[in-house]
């Protein structure tokens, strides 16, 4: 009624209007949305945009019923067909899942893909998540949870490779006290209330940062690690934050995504180098921005299209500065994309486009940033796939 009664308004206005002469002004291409729901766009092959279908989106588009005021945290993982997905966890401490769900890891006892968010069975309690290539995790008492695919130890439950899919929540062993957990492709990462960092799953380039390229099925110690207050997980790297505000990062490095200088992996954690003065940090799958607390933001890793924002093509091996957005508070990188929140509730995203991936109604690509959601969004974090092209906003 509500809304009929706002259209009827708008026509008697309309008509006022066009006797006296007037002319009223339309809104604008990028209004601000009016609702208050989670925003998706970019590809939508698994129904990872949530909103029913499996068409790609390139601008914001409703994620079904899901309010933007209801979710603590939002996440998304995956890669290609059939394996991405979303999750979301609600502020009563329950967990929704949608979109592909070939290794299980929607967690709700089957392998079908679902186009629309719907409660993981069971699970409450949850204080944080992470999606990983095919697999979910999710903390609540200071332990984590896992469910999906196992095929590289990355379900941390120290049971042999399951026949399949493990489509319900299991326990990781051996970790207690747990702050936060981050997922890469196929790798666990949790920081622990002592500033201890434990990893778990594949490790083929390192990205266990144990000093060895063998996958573990249980969590270990990353070595001479302390004193870390964030993690965070690229799709074959990883990054800390550390009390005194400096970045260690191991793993994969052949795009330049432990930012020390070289191209080489590192399978046990390294300066990232000329960064100082950090205040956030942030992944994607293989490169990494900083925000510094003077509000500047430095960028360094893989940059075939443009997604480092720094005006080229070229992989950055240490971190360089960005010009432009300035007032940014957020990043977060996809294959190939960058998106970032600004003060004024704006998102905007530069680097490939094919899919529609920046939000910005077009599939043109851009090195230079273009607008998604304009000032006044209503939007005050932003999710990406882990290695894939689609974002969100809520």
């Amino acid at each position: 009624m509500t809304y009929l009664r706002i259209r009827s308004r708008f026509r008697i206005g309309a008509a006022l209007a066009a006797a006296l002469g007037l002319t009223l002004l339309s809104a604008p291409a990028h209004a601000a949305p009016r609702d208050p729901w989670v925003r998706a766009w970019g590809q939508n092959n698994s129904g990872q945009l949530g909103n029913g279908s499996t068409q790609d989106q390139s601008t914001p588009s409703a994620v079904r019923g899901l309010a933007r005021g209801d979710v603590r945290e939002l996440t998304s993982g995956g890669w290609t067909t059939d394996q991405v997905f979303g999750l979301a966890l609600m502020h009563d401490g329950t967990v929704q899942s949608w979109g592909g769900n070939v290794s299980g890891q929607l967690g709700d006892g089957t392998t079908a893909n679902r186009g629309f968010p719907a409660a993981v069975a069971g699970l409450d309690g949850v204080t944080g998540v992470a999606a990983g290539l095919d697999f979910a995790l999710a903390l609540r008492g200071g332990r984590v949870l896992s469910w999906g695919s196992d095929a590289f130890g990355q379900l941390g439950d120290g049971l042999p490779d399951a026949t399949g899919p493990v489509t319900r929540p299991v326990a990781v062993q051996s970790l207690d006290k747990v702050r936060s957990v981050a997922a890469g492709c196929q790798f666990g990462l949790a920081l622990r209330q002592d500033g201890t960092v434990w990893t778990w799953g594949r490790n083929h380039e390192g990205q266990l940062g144990n000093g060895s390229t063998a996958d573990r099925g249980t969590p270990r110690r990353v070595p001479g690690l302390d004193h870390v207050v964030a993690v965070r997980a690229g799709c074959r790297h990883a990054l800390a934050l550390t009390v005194d505000h400096t970045v260690k990062a191991w793993g994969k490095g052949s795009g330049g995504e432990l930012g020390n200088d070289t191209t080489e992996l590192s399978t046990v954690p390294v300066d990232v180098k000329e960064l100082v003065g950090v205040s956030g940090l942030f992944a994607g799958p293989y490169h990494n921005f900083a925000l510094l607390e003077d509000g500047g933001v430095r960028a360094w890793g893989e940059n075939w299209a443009g997604q480092l924002g720094d005006g080229t093509k070229v992989k950055r091996t240490t971190p360089v500065p960005l010009s432009a957005p300035s007032g940014v508070s957020s990043l977060l990188g996809g294959w190939g994309f960058t998106l970032a929140l600004l003060d004024d509730q704006s998102v905007v995203g530069w680097g490939a486009n094919d899919v529609g991936q920046l939000g910005d109604g077009t599939t043109t690509p851009s090195l230079t940033p273009v607008v998604a959601l304009p000032p006044g969004s209503g939007t005050t974090r932003l999710a990406s796939a882990t290695a894939w092209k689609s974002g969100y906003a809520y």
